[in-house]
């Protein structure tokens, strides 16, 4: 039975028509095979970033295993298997590690085209490389994301010098890079002693869980840094090293301290479904999608356990 949906002008193909709609199909399929993220760039990049997520680096490993992983960038660039966005955004992740400007305006490039072929893609890489860039060859960097260690100033972070004429706070937020008055903030924070320090000398939660509320009134003079994103962090350290319960304590003292934050009481859930709490994870889930609608991570778990 013929297909009624067909009109019959589209029925009688010549054989030649036919063979050049397979051709067709054929370089369509080899296009669109073609422009998959490159698996290795990936996970050049994934193991870019991992290796710099332990307690203790060992520079002259790493620092060899970054040369190597430069070198088969240069190569993968030389024979144009970097095609996708993700590509040149994994490119420039490996480049920025460089220690020369070669490396550096390499990375500037990738990010570039990275976020030109798509600017869902994060940008603040490509601020962050522009300004490691101009840091190298001696220039202020533009975007303010670069932060060394003075020695003059026995050996505080501060903000490496910065031409602020270039670029205005609009287009830093458009590079999520944080505005010049936030950057001050940062500055101060930077400088400021962690939780963790905190923790290792009194090896008690609870003890910790007290000191942050005490250093939490004394706001902008308090000597530890306890704003939102730290206090989450130190959380997760405890979690990792399977300090559930202590974890816990604090993930939840960060939801009081700052109850408009929808990452507090997303990572609260998190660690409480870690530890077999669904009921109350699911709560914190719930509040966490409340406070940002836009937080799928919260969306997608409440929709599992529905």
């Amino acid at each position: 039975m013929k297909n009624p949906t067909i009109p019959n002008k589209l029925r009688c193909i010549q054989p030649q028509a036919g063979f050049l709609a397979i051709l067709l199909c054929f370089f369509s399929f080899q296009t669109f095979a073609q422009i998959k993220d490159n698996e290795e760039l990936q996970k050049m990049a994934d193991d870019d970033q991992s290796e710099r997520m332990v307690a203790k680096i060992d520079w002259a490993v790493l620092n060899k295993k970054d040369s190597l992983r430069r070198s088969r960038v240069t190569r993968l660039y030389a024979e144009d298997k970097v095609k996708t966005a993700k590509d040149y955004l994994n490119a420039g992740i490996v480049f920025q590690h460089g220690n020369d400007t070669v490396a550096s305006a390499m990375a500037v490039k990738s990010f570039d085209k990275a976020i030109k072929l798509d600017s869902t893609l994060n940008r603040w890489w490509y601020a962050a490389a522009v300004d490691r860039d101009l840091m190298r060859r001696g220039k202020p960097q533009l975007y303010g994301t670069q932060f060394i260690k003075n020695k003059a100033a026995d050996g505080k972070w501060v903000r490496y010098k910065i031409d602020t004429t270039k670029v205005t706070d609009e287009e830093r937020k458009y590079y999520r890079v944080e505005t010049l008055k936030e950057q001050e903030e940062k500055e101060r924070t930077m400088n400021l002693k962690t939780i963790s320090s905190y923790y290792a000398n009194h090896n008690s939660a609870g003890k910790t869980v007290g000191h942050i509320r005490q250093e939490f009134k004394k706001g902008k003079s308090s000597d530890y840094n306890i704003n939102e994103e730290a206090v989450n962090n130190f959380a997760y350290e405890l979690l990792n090293r399977n300090k559930d319960e202590e974890a816990l304590q604090v993930f939840k003292l960060n939801t009081e301290l700052y109850p408009k934050a929808f990452n507090t009481f997303d990572s609260y859930g998190e660690a409480l479904m870690k530890t077999g709490q669904k009921k109350k994870g699911l709560k914190a889930y719930k509040k966490s999608l409340e406070l940002n609608p836009a937080n799928d991570n919260a969306r997608e778990i409440l929709k599992n356990n529905s």
